[in-house]
């Protein structure tokens, strides 16, 4: 350091620090209300000025694309590989809606890429596709195998998630056990004749 004027090095080491803490802070509010959270408040949480966000990731959505991975798509896309690993359609998609539902009521973001809030977000439009390419895998070999109903399509399941989104981002959350039990009764309209699952 020469006349008071920070090195180069140092300047870099503050940007990585400042880098770090804000997505560790957009990681924390994303999970707990979703990619709607004000900046404002990302940034009082990562000790940093909101401008700094500008400065290091380009406002909101390069935000999001930077944790999006962790925040969402990790999990969304381990519950997809699970499900393709186990062998009977109806418990296939009996895991598959019930780890989707679970998603959804425990992580707000999910909700907000199932809504498509931010469009011009690549990563999480991505998401979106590979969420509704598995939708219409899983919905067609258990209609072929008989578990679900056979005038059951992707297109009701994803209407299906759609308004549970909603619903949980606008409306009054329900206590856990209703939820829950109204899984059930979801899952119970929809099974095919041949459907050997029950319950959960």
């Amino acid at each position: 350091m020469t006349g008071g004027v920070p090195s180069e090095s140092r300047l870099r080491a503050d940007a990585r620090r400042n880098s770090r803490q804000i997505r560790s802070a957009a990681i924390g509010a994303f999970r707990g209300r979703g990619l709607t959270v004000p900046l404002e408040e990302v940034a009082k949480a990562a000790g940093v000025s909101k401008a700094t966000i500008f400065n290091r990731f380009g406002g909101r959505i390069g935000l999001i694309e930077a944790v999006i991975e962790e925040v969402v798509a990790s999990e969304l896309f381990a519950v997809i590989d699970h499900a393709r690993t186990i062998d009977d359609a109806g418990e296939r998609i009996t895991y598959y809606l019930t780890a989707i539902r679970d998603l959804q009521y425990r992580q707000p973001a999910f909700n907000d890429v199932l809504l498509q809030t931010y469009p011009h977000s690549q990563q999480l439009m991505e998401i979106c596709r590979v969420g509704s390419e598995a939708n219409e895998e899983l919905i067609a070999a258990a209609r072929t195998s008989g578990a679900l109903r056979p005038e059951f399509t992707a297109d009701d399941l994803h209407a299906l998630v759609v308004d549970n989104a909603l619903a949980l981002k606008h409306g009054t959350r329900p206590p856990r056990d209703d939820y829950d039990r109204r899984t059930l009764y979801l899952l119970d309209g929809i099974r095919g004749p041949s459907s050997t699952s029950g319950g959960r």
